[in-house]
């Protein structure tokens, strides 16, 4: 079984959904019954580097409302992911441009290493409060999951895997995908959201036993980010 999902770095319901998705995996089969691709998906492609205000003041802007009401939002997203065991620091949370990350997980998918690549990085920006949109922590996420040095610079200093990162963004678009996580099951099978663990386990399930047309099974169309934010 193949399993294709888009998912961004940014996305902290992308970090609740793919263990979400992980727990019902390890629910259902062996270790090397489902292969994952992650695929590209920037909530923000016009996203700066460098911000002087905090993920708050960012937030709040975003939808015109109160600092409060946006360190209230954060609060109920670690709440859930609590529920977990993921840890969300918001209050040291970065925000930036995801691009070059996304160049790393590519690099990491050639090395066999994607699922780790995709893992550290959400440790990484939602846990540890690190600037995932600089070289330097991007080279030590990278070393961190096993890869060279300097096979990551010499992919930051260079535009490889730049083409790779805009085609998974073509074809979430081709596949009429606006939100993030969203995940594609033998191209047959599409589930929307960080969905409970009883619902990935039941579509993983349906496409295990049978084909078909591609049914997107999108819960309570919630549990996503998109463009206009988490929801």
């Amino acid at each position: 079984m193949k399993v294709e999902i888009w998912s961004d770095i940014a996305c902290p319901f992308c970090y609740i959904g793919k263990h979400h998705f992980q727990k019902a995996v390890d629910t259902l089969f062996d270790k090397d019954h489902v292969e994952v691709d992650w695929k590209s998906f920037e909530l923000d492609p016009n996203a700066k580097r460098d911000y002087d205000d905090d993920i708050y003041t960012l937030l709040a802007n975003k939808y015109n409302q109160t600092r409060e009401w946006a360190i209230n939002s954060a609060e109920n997203m670690r709440a859930k992911g609590n529920e977990i065991g993921l840890e969300f620091n918001f209050n040291k949370a970065i925000s930036t441009n995801t691009f070059d990350a996304h160049r790393l997980l590519h690099l990491a998918k050639s090395k066999g290493l994607q699922n780790e690549a995709e893992e550290a990085l959400f440790e990484a920006y939602f846990k540890d409060g690190q600037h995932i949109g600089t070289y330097e922590v991007i080279i030590k996420v990278g070393k961190k999951i096993g890869l060279a040095e300097n096979e990551v610079k010499a992919m930051l200093n260079s535009d490889m895997y730049a083409t790779e990162v805009r085609e998974d963004e073509r074809q979430g678009q081709r596949f009429g995908i606006r939100s993030v996580p969203f995940f594609v099951i033998n191209r047959k099978y599409g589930i929307s959201g960080a969905q409970a663990i009883s619902h990935f386990v039941d579509v993983l399930k349906k496409a295990n036993e049978d084909e078909s047309t591609l049914i997107t099974h999108r819960g309570f169309e919630t549990n996503t980010c998109g463009i206009d934010g988490c929801e």
